[in-house]
């Protein structure tokens, strides 16, 4: 059974895909492979690396002598991993992955997708004893956490490295699921967030004028970093007509 698909950078339906069944390798480089991956850039090494499947995960080989690759996955915080020129068979647990590969001043990337990762239930119930606290206590009706919602949104979209909104594109953002929502309001909220997570800074740790841009940064980094906030939560921020946020 295939585990693990490699989407190459022009693929563009599912015929296109390549699919390799644990223990396999895919060989990847700018000359043709046979059965390989072939990237057509002259900054691309003729042999460039390779993917070998496993089943719930996947190795990567930098062959480049010169070049550290990166993996980074598409659904984090800006996570990623660096494959050193020379590093041998690096296990990379994404599910959804990107490969980005540095060519000549250009940045190219391929995708690879080990769905077959598997869970065992989180159920704890039957277990005596009290029940282990929270780590984060968030309740998902509140306007805080559609404040927190509209802060992450831009990452949450497909952008890791998107900007973060200002207050005002907040404001904009949250208006039609909080018609009162300010300037004030929005400034309170991150200040509540920041101390509701245990994020904020004391009084002399940070420049007056440097300190909502750098709670802004810390909460979205820790929100997309533990799933506190999904894609699908996004959905607090297009609530019927009729259901605010409270």
């Amino acid at each position: 059974m295939y585990s693990v698909i490699v989407v190459p950078p022009t693929c563009a339906s599912a015929e296109g895909q390549v699919r390799i069944a644990a223990g396999e390798r895919l060989a990847f480089g700018r000359a043709g492979t046979g059965g390989g991956l072939t990237i057509d850039h002259a900054g691309v090494p003729r042999a460039a690396g390779e993917i070998t499947a496993h089943r719930s995960f996947w190795l990567l080989s930098n062959f480049s002598e010169d070049q550290t690759y990166v993996v980074e996955n598409p659904e984090g915080a800006g996570e990623h991993l660096k494959i050193a020129p020379g590093r041998m068979e690096a296990p990379v647990p994404f599910e959804f992955s990107r490969v980005v590969l540095p060519a000549a001043g250009d940045l190219l990337s391929f995708d690879v997708w080990a769905p077959r990762h598997a869970f065992r239930s989180a159920d704890r119930r039957s277990l005596p004893g009290a029940a282990t606290a929270p780590a984060f206590a968030l309740d998902r009706t509140s306007r805080y956490f559609a404040v927190l919602a509209a802060l992450c949104e831009p990452r949450l979209r497909g952008e890791p490295h998107a900007p973060l909104p200002a207050v005002e594109q907040l404001v904009e953002r949250l208006h039609p699921v909080w018609p009162t929502v300010s300037r004030s309001s929005v400034y309170w909220n991150i200040d509540y967030l920041a101390l509701k997570l245990r994020l904020r800074p004391g009084p002399d740790t940070a420049a007056p004028g440097l300190r909502v841009n750098g709670k802004k940064e810390s909460l979205v980094s820790l929100a997309l970093r533990f799933d506190l906030v999904r894609e699908d939560d996004l959905v607090v921020l297009a609530a019927p007509a009729g259901e605010m946020v409270r």
